[in-house]
């Protein structure tokens, strides 16, 4: 194993921000290729795997401390292959490498994820982030390296039997045993969030605090369709404190990715694409069911900072922003309240530290994090002024701060496009124009739409990243499903017949490439993709929804739409391998369990044929919150449809044809007759 010590940083010439952070560090980073795999088997070394993303903070800290340290890079170059791995353009490895560190660790692992590998890619030991010299409790990563090599040359039997472990581990915990669907679980799981709630300050669990858009919605579902009070109580109490609190980026508009703290104050401060594509149809859902302004504002503020910083020349949605500015987690977002003392007038300072709670001792190491802690009626109430024109002291405040915090130095952009984030903010947006009327907002998913279909779909495969004009990797299950259930979003907000065709094209794709047609569930990669160690089939939710909830919510709405038994029967197959899962662990798998509730219980699906009055029958049809309600509208001169929806044509002004499932009722030309049609719905689940 000693002997070569490897000089050659090959990161220089690959895409990815994350990999070109590390393109100028002495160690000898290789990209996860067949070139640097092959090295591995030649030299007979060990694979350091290091896998991060650009706007991870922990990632920067330990590329800092040990990655740009001489002294530690020769270790790494001479004991190892160093291959460095942008988790968001290998989904499939960090995932794989994540579960083995939970088998391994019995605990879940994170970024940046440090994991020794075999030449042929078994994992023997992983951690996540080391310190240069030993502190907080944990080794120096000086003396790691050293350990572990030792370890892997004078203990070859016990290397190989911790590597088959691990992969016998890996398999074992796929699922297995497909059960008949069960509503049941719909329930269970509304028990396990009631007994999870933090009833003080919202969200489900203590610290840190993660947005878990899935369970909001589902909460607001609840009470949509059960008349569940309590339920969405919850929803909203923790939907309002994450908009009013610390994780809300309060002059710029966005979420940050969760809060260190139980009561939604201080985040880590990086912005994720697909944490604001979720929270923006949670905020839409949430509109859309009580009319409340601040949900309105939020959403507008969110589109506002996605259009503004994050939106490709072409219409796609960059990745991420990074935590840091100037080396500092936060510095961008922060203020002395002498900064702000000195940027804002008299009154306009009175207006907001009584909504943002300033103060000079701060929130956040001496300094202010803006969080919400009083409404602008309140602080105008205390001060005896007019609650407008507290609102206009607001804004203006907003408007200096913000217009201050444009010179400074602006955090890390990742410029890469994923197919799969873009698919969740096509979703986002297109539920966002429905909520507020704003046209504004499908026009922007539109345009993501044709980008993805221009720049990452050849009519056959589908890629998952873009950047800078080249698009690559195969694209994963999450690929597909996400952007299979924007594209039916944003055809109940605007029907286009590419979309509709490049739905149908998504959908076989999962059922040719992706399905396990024997047992049921889908992969997380195509079947002619580069074997690993393992082969997953997701379906816990994690930051993402579950690639095998969103294929089954897809398939599902899909295959009523069309009348479609192959999509309904793949993602009956997929619910039934996962169904034990539900059963025991629902609070895992909310994705999942929507898509059985959708299953168990189909929603109302109406097809409107007509001209311009079947706009109309369209919005009356979808104001209010009606989560079991599907609402398509058919242009006059729509061509090239499916049989199913060729077949119901205008007779009259404006048809209707109204679905529950597989049962069809005969068209309605009379308003009246449709919206009550419409009130009857199907009966609740999980009775």
């Amino acid at each position: 194993m000693a002997g070569e010590v490897l000089t050659e940083n090959r990161l220089g010439a690959c895409s990815s921000p994350y990999l070109q952070q590390h393109a100028d560090n002495p160690v000898a980073w290789q990209p996860w290729d067949e070139a640097a795999l092959q090295l591995a088997r030649d030299l007979e070394r060990p694979i350091l795997l290091s896998i991060g993303y650009s706007a991870c903070h922990w990632c920067h800290v330990m590329a800092h401390e040990s990655f740009e340290d001489p002294d530690l890079a020769e270790r790494m170059n001479r004991l190892f292959v160093p291959i460095k791995v942008d988790r968001e353009e290998r989904p499939d490895l960090d995932q794989i490498y994540q579960l083995a560190h939970q088998l391994m660790n019995q605990r879940g692992g994170g970024w940046p994820l440090t994991a020794f590998l075999t030449p042929d890619q078994r994992p023997f030991f992983i951690a996540t982030y080391f310190p240069r010299e030993a502190k907080y409790g944990m080794p120096g990563f000086g003396e790691v390296l050293e350990k572990v090599a030792e370890f892997y040359r004078d203990n070859g039997e016990a290397v190989a039997q911790n590597g088959d472990a691990v992969v016998e581990g890996l398999r074992s915990i796929s699922p297995a045993g497909a059960e008949p669907l069960d509503g049941q679980a719909v329930q269970r799981l509304r028990g396990d969030l009631d007994g999870d709630y933090d009833p003080q300050h919202g969200g489900w669990g203590g610290h840190p605090k993660f947005p878990h858009a899935g369970e909001v919605v589902f909460c607001l579902r609840r009470e949509a369709l059960d008349g569940d009070v309590r339920a969405g109580g919850m929803g909203r109490h923790s939907l309002r404190a994450m908009v009013d609190g610390g994780l809300y980026d309060h002059l710029g508009g966005g979420f940050f990715r969760y809060c260190v703290d139980a009561d939604w104050i201080i985040p880590h401060f990086e912005k994720m694409l697909y944490d604001n594509a979720q929270l923006l149809g949670v905020l839409a859902d949430a509109h859309a069911g009580t009319g409340e302004r601040r949900y309105a504002e939020a959403i507008g503020e969110t589109v506002g900072w996605l259009e503004r910083e994050m939106r490709h020349p072409e219409g796609a949605f960059y990745a991420t922003l990074d935590a840091d500015s100037e080396g500092v987690e936060g510095a961008y977002y922060l203020w002395s309240y002498g900064e702000v003392s000195a940027l804002l007038g008299e009154a306009e300072l009175a207006v907001a530290t009584r909504v943002y709670g300033l103060s000079r001792a701060g929130n956040f190491e001496g300094s202010n994090h803006l969080k919400r802690i009083r409404e602008p009626e309140e602080a105008a109430t205390e001060l005896g002024m007019d609650a407008e024109r507290a609102h206009q002291l607001l804004a203006t405040a907003r408007e200096r701060l913000f217009t201050a915090r444009q010179d400074r130095t602006y955090p890390g952009r990742d410029e890469k496009v994923l197919t799969a984030w873009n698919g969740l903010l096509i979703g986002g947006l297109a539920r966002a124009a429905r909520a507020t009327g704003e046209t504004r907002y499908g026009a922007l998913a539109r345009a993501a739409v044709d980008f993805i279909r221009q720049r990452l779909w050849d009519g056959d495969r589908l890629l998952a990243v873009h950047k800078d004009g080249v698009s690559h990797q195969p694209g994963y299950l999450e690929d597909h499903a996400f952007l299979l259930n924007g594209l039916l979003e944003l055809l109940q907000e605007d029907w286009r017949d590419a979309d509709l065709a490049f739905a149908r094209e998504l959908a076989d794709t999962l059922l040719e490439r992706f399905e396990d047609s024997g047992e049921g569930g889908f992969f997380m990669t195509a079947h002619d993709h580069e074997a690993l160690i393992h082969r997953p089939k997701p379906g816990l939710d994690q930051s993402l929804p579950s690639g095998n909830g969103a294929a089954a919510q897809g398939l599902l709405e899909l295959g009523h739409l069309l009348g479609e038994p192959r999509y309904l029967d793949a993602a009956e197959r997929a619910l039934r391998l996962f169904m034990p899962e539900l059963k025991a662990h629902p609070g895992a798998y909310v994705a999942l369990i929507t898509a059985l509730e959708d299953a168990v219980q189909p929603p109302t699906l109406a097809t409107l044929r007509g001209g311009a009055a079947a706009a109309e029958w369209q919005r009356a049809a979808r104001t209010g919150y009606h989560p079991r309600r599907r609402i398509y509208r058919i242009p006059e001169d729509a061509a090239d449809l499916p049989e199913a929806l060729g077949n119901r044509t205008p007779r009259g002004e404006v048809t209707a044809y109204l679905c529950h499932g597989t049962e069809c009722s005969a068209p309605i030309t009379d308003r009246p007759a449709f919206e009550a049609a419409l009130a009857e719905g199907p009966e609740p689940t999980g009775d």
